[in-house]
C-alpha cells in the first residue's frame, strides 16, 4: 500500500470523518484487519477559518505549502487537503511538492460527468458557495450550476462554523438543512453537490430526493484508489 499524507484540523470533526472513511474504505477493500498508512497533520484551526483578505489567504499558502513539504520528507506519496474551502488555494500548494495533490473538485466533477449529470446545486460554506473559484472550476466538467440562494447560504455558514465544526449536531439544524435539500430539489437541477467535509454530520447522502455527490465521500475513495495502487 502506498502512504498518504492528510492535511487536516479545517476542522478537526471533518479530520476524524476523513480518517474514518479512508481506513473503513481500504479495510471493506482487501481486509478486516487491514488499515490505512495515512500521515496526518492536523493543522491549528484557528489562523484558518473564515478567511476573507488577500493577506489571510496569502497565511494560509504558507502554512498549508509548509504543511505539504513535511508530508512530503515524511514519506507520503500523494497528498489530500480535508476541506473544501482550502482547494481555493490548491495550486499552490501542489507547486510546493513534487507529490501528487488528489484534488477534491476534481474527483466530484469527475464523478458527476461520469454519471451524466449536466446540471447541479452546491451547498458548502459561503465561500465555496458564492465565489467564483470553485463554480469555475467544477463547471469545467460539462456543470450548469444553479444560482445561490443569498439567505439560504448564510444560515448554512452558520450551521458549519458555529455547530459542526465544533461537533455539535443540533437536530434543528438537521431539519434546517432537510427544508433546504428539499427547496433545493425543486429547482431545474439533477443532483446536488455536497461541498462541505462537516455536512455530512447532519445530511445522509442516501436517503434525499435528489442524488447528492458528497465531496468527503468521492474524496475519501479516491484516496483509499491511491492507497492501493488502483490510481495512477
Amino acid at each position: 500500500m502506498r502512504k498518504i499524507g492528510l492535511i487536516g484540523g479545517m476542522s478537526w470533526a471533518s479530520t476524524e470523518v476523513y480518517y474514518r472513511q479512508l481506513n473503513r474504505g481500504v479495510q471493506k477493500r482487501i481486509g478486516s484487519s487491514c488499515s490505512a498508512p495515512i500521515l496526518l497533520e492536523s493543522l491549528n484551526f484557528c489562523e484558518l477559518s473564515r478567511l476573507t483578505t488577500p493577506e489571510q489567504w496569502a497565511h494560509a499558502k504558507e502554512v498549508l505549502t509548509a504543511s505539504a513539504q513535511r508530508l512530503e520528507a515524511a514519506g507520503a506519496t500523494a497528498l489530500m487537503v480535508a476541506a473544501n474551502s482550502m482547494h481555493k488555494i490548491a495550486k499552490e500548494i501542489a507547486e510546493a511538492v513534487s507529490i501528487p495533490l488528489i484534488h477534491i473538485v476534481d474527483e466530484a466533477g469527475e464523478k458527476l460527468k461520469a454519471d451524466g449529470v449536466k446540471s447541479a446545486a452546491v451547498v458548502g460554506t459561503r465561500n465555496v458557495m458564492t465565489e467564483p473559484w470553485f463554480r469555475q472550476h467544477l463547471v469545467r466538467y460539462g456543470l450548469t450550476l444553479a444560482p445561490y440562494d443569498a439567505t439560504r447560504a448564510e444560515e448554512i455558514d452558520r450551521i458549519i462554523y458555529d455547530e459542526l465544526m465544533q461537533g455539535k449536531v443540533n437536530e434543528a439544524s438537521r431539519r434546517t438543512m432537510k427544508t433546504f435539500l428539499t427547496d433545493i430539489a425543486k429547482q431545474d437541477v439533477q443532483a446536488i453537490v455536497l461541498a462541505c467535509t462537516e455536512l455530512v454530520m447532519l445530511v445522509d447522502p442516501d436517503a434525499n430526493v435528489l442524488p447528492i455527490y458528497d465531496t468527503t465521500r468521492i474524496h475519501a475513495e479516491a484516496g483509499v484508489d491511491w492507497i492501493l495502487g488502483d490510481a495512477p
